[in-house]
């Protein structure tokens, strides 16, 4: 498997683990968080940038988050946002 590909599994794994364990810290009320990419962000920060190679801020993942979930919908409506979201980083940063 080359780098790219290599990159884009781990970060969709991340972006699912970060997925379930959200959905379990948000049980309780069906998963409704208006605020999901800040705790998404928290989750990520340490294990995105080493994955990523990069340096990024909580409020950059969140912005990233923000604009991939809206590019997500507008260009990929009905793609798996993990596996979306992860090809999008890798064509970000490599």
């Amino acid at each position: 498997m080359n780098k790219m590909n290599d990159k884009i599994e781990q970060l969709m794994n991340l972006l699912q683990e970060a997925g379930i364990a959200h959905h379990q810290a948000f049980l309780e009320v069906g998963g409704t968080d208006a605020d999901w990419t800040i705790w998404y962000a928290d989750y990520l920060v340490d294990k995105l940038g080493t994955i990523l190679e990069a340096k990024l801020t909580r409020t950059q993942i969140v912005v990233l988050l923000v604009e991939l979930e809206h590019q997500q919908h507008a260009q990929a409506p009905g793609s798996h946002w993990a596996r979306y979201y992860a090809k999008e980083l890798v064509a970000r940063y490599f």
